[in-house]
């Protein structure tokens, strides 16, 4: 590739309170294989008060190309927004604070985007966790069990076109023609902005050979948190963008229905018991299989978490789901989105 062929390009990160990873996350931005004089790095930060900020400055007086924006809003919508609307590259880039990028990563997606027709391009996020519990999460995250069919989170070997990446390269005029992220969506509002890229004839484009390291959280807690407000806020996406569902986005309302809203009716009516019980016994031995089978894989120590992980990810995104519902309605309401 000769310097012709090297596109300007701007990656926007937003963060907040990331001081226990930003020198990793930032550090793999900075340490890419792409000419310096035409990258320029953004770190949009929500107001950290954990000493994110100060980290941030201080690698700012070493490279020019690096500059630190304010969030007022603190949230992860309006910081893209911000990143995107100074953005100077003919590619936008969003990468996440959690997450350390291979040093090919920009490059092979500038490659990417030259030998093909697709509007955005990402690749394969290995997810991997820093103590043993975080481990754990870190492979429900990747099984097909935990999380559905989505190529970017459980791999693939083969490129091809998807409905959504993470951790996205775009062209730029892509947000001149159908504008910004969302900010009313605290969560998912990358899905819903690629559901409205391909809506409008967009293609998203996977390659496994685009590699990231995603370091999922450390706590059940904090997992729990984590995909109830997915499935909170992808019931507003689904309002925004009708016709963005997918079957696997149903699967954990009907679970946690089953599960939390037929234990009453259980206990109340004898007749409905076996029936009950009998479906929650059938999820906990296809819950123990694939766990027994992960753990064969990587490691024995992980059986005891392994099935907790999967019931705290279906429990949680189900049930967000249905308090996105009471807050915001069905589904199938349709509503407008903000073209900010």
């Amino acid at each position: 590739m000769n310097d012709v062929t090297w596109p300007p390009v701007s990656v926007i990160m937003p963060i907040r309170n990331e001081a226990a990873f930003i020198e990793r996350s930032l550090g793999a931005v900075l340490a890419q294989d792409y000419p310096a004089d035409r990258l320029h790095v953004m770190v949009v930060d929500g107001m950290s008060d954990d000493g994110t900020r100060e980290m941030v400055e201080r690698m700012a007086q070493e490279r020019s190309n690096l500059c630190l924006l304010d969030n007022p809003r603190r949230v992860m919508p309006s910081a893209a927004n911000i990143g995107i609307q100074q953005a100077q590259g003919e590619v936008i880039v969003l990468v996440g604070g959690h997450t350390v990028i291979a040093p090919d990563y920009i490059r092979r997606c500038v490659n990417a985007l030259a030998i093909t027709d697709a509007a955005c391009v990402g690749g394969v996020m290995n997810t991997v966790g820093q103590n043993d519990v975080a481990q754990s999460i870190a492979l429900a995250q990747a099984s097909f069990f935990g999380v559905g069919d989505a190529s970017f989170r459980i791999g693939t070997e083969t490129a091809k076109y998807v409905d959504t990446v993470a951790f996205g390269a775009y062209r730029r005029h892509v947000f001149n023609e159908i504008g910004l992220f969302d900010e009313e969506l605290v969560r998912n509002q990358d899905d819903e902005f690629n559901y409205r890229l391909r809506a409008a004839g967009g293609k998203i484009w996977l390659d496994p050979a685009i590699r990231s390291t995603y370091y999922a959280r450390a706590t059940l807690r904090s997992l729990w948190r984590q995909y109830f407000q997915y499935g909170y806020w992808k019931v507003r996406v689904f309002q925004k963008v009708p016709g963005s569902a997918r079957f696997r986005h149903g699967v954990p309302p009907l679970f946690a229905l089953a599960v939390v809203g037929g234990l009453l009716p259980a206990i109340a009516v004898p007749a409905w018991r076996p029936a009950y019980l009998g479906g929650l016994a059938f999820y906990l031995l296809v819950n123990l299989i694939v766990s027994i089978s992960i753990a064969a894989r990587h490691g024995w120590s992980h059986l005891p978490r392994l099935p907790l992980v999967f019931a705290v990810l279906h429990l949680a995104y189900g049930i967000g789901f249905w308090a996105g519902m009471v807050r915001f309605g069905p589904p199938w309401r349709k509503v407008a989105y903000d073209r900010t």
